[in-house]
């Protein structure tokens, strides 16, 4: 079954990225993330001069990804990825740790010296969950423009999700009826319901739930130690928080009987995806554009949820970096399972950043 899915992966060409990023520029198979033709001839001169960048300043991540246009949409030149932790601590404190926010700025530092070492000539970096949430954010987001010039604009849950859904929505097995896209975050989770039949996705109804990856672990994640009836407990209980506040959009939007589509995208996704393949190591070109079986999403998420840390650790899919963090995600993505009991689930890599170039590139911000 692995190689069977792993034949179903998009293939994409890299053009200069990070190793663990790639291009948004496929080879072949699905549609790429494409430009809409600019308004006017002149604001086009010399596109391919011309860099773009996105920032993604999330409650777990910081990202960044530098592209110029090319013919049949765009194509990464750079990119960066660090897990900051910038939500760490914030539910219980309602703010922004100093540990933290040093960890943010940091990376930021990093984003700030490759826009100037690739002229960028415009870009748009945005802040989301933990930055609404935070008391301290609005001083936080201050001291990242005094200290590396980057101008961060918390943005709403909607635009969240609007710039999701942009950047990712190419990759919707095709279909009839409405569609459900959703971003598993670190301080939240988007659900977007959308209709695919036009040129550009149309949402029809959106949820932005608290619960992220590291908002749910820190209420309701095992002791390390645990016993395994320990921690299948805490795991009913993430279930449990994530059902409650999936319950008021599951009733707004029930799925479309004939053929209900799924596509996620965030880390925890392509993690489980990574598992469901059996993966040394992370590869974006295998994962990017991946058909996975919902029920191997499920029976992933729960067979993780009863090992200790430690083993999930061991697994080279996940990692020291997400094995904190991948039960809660396994839980949200349950969640959204029961209420879009869909049999395929489409695996993105790409999301907020490519929605923001896409914007960019057509002059829509």
């Amino acid at each position: 079954m692995a190689q069977q899915t792993r034949q179903r992966a998009e293939k994409m060409r890299p053009s200069g990225a990070n190793e663990g990023t790639g291009s948004a520029a496929p080879a072949s198979g699905r549609p790429p993330v494409r430009s809409a033709p600019p308004r006017s001839g002149p604001a086009r001169t010399g596109a391919s001069r011309t860099s773009y960048a996105a920032i993604d300043l999330g409650t777990n991540n910081c990202r960044l990804l530098i592209a110029k246009p090319s013919a049949d949409g765009f194509v990464v030149v750079d990119a960066f990825s660090r897990i900051v932790r910038l939500g760490e601590g914030l539910a219980a404190t309602g703010a922004l740790s100093d540990a933290a926010m040093d960890r943010a700025v940091a990376a930021l530092s990093v984003c700030a010296e490759k826009l100037r070492a690739r002229q960028v000539t415009l870009a748009r970096s945005v802040a989301t969950e933990a930055c609404r949430r935070a008391s301290n954010g609005a001083a936080f987001i201050e001291r990242v423009k005094r200290e590396t010039g980057i101008a961060l604009d918390i943005i709403s849950a909607q635009e969240e999700a609007r710039l999701a859904v942009l950047g990712c929505h190419a990759l919707l097995e095709p279909g009839d009826g409405p569609a459900l896209i959703f971003d598993i975050g670190g301080g939240s989770t988007e659900l977007v319901l959308v209709d695919s039949t036009g040129p550009s996705p149309r949402i029809i109804d959106w949820l932005s739930m608290p619960w992220g990856v590291v908002s749910l672990t820190e209420c309701e994640a095992a002791p390390e130690d645990s016993h395994v009836d320990v921690r299948a407990a805490a795991y009913a209980r993430m279930r449990a928080r994530v059902a409650d506040a999936i319950a008021p959009f599951a009733e707004r939007v029930p799925p479309d009987a004939d053929q209900p589509r799924l596509l996620g995208t965030s880390g925890t996704v392509t993690t489980l995806a990574s598992v469901h393949l059996d993966l040394p190591k992370y590869n974006r070109q295998l994962i990017d554009g991946l058909i996975v079986p919902t029920g191997s999403m499920r029976a992933i998420s729960q067979r993780l949820s009863l090992l200790t840390l430690d083993e999930r650790r061991a697994l080279p899919s996940i990692g020291p970096d997400r094995a904190d963090l991948v039960v809660a995600g396994c839980a949200i993505l349950e969640g959204i399972l029961d209420i879009w009991p869909a049999p395929r689930l489409g695996i993105a890599d790409r999301g907020i950043r490519e929605g923001i170039l896409r914007c960019l590139m057509d002059q829509r911000l």
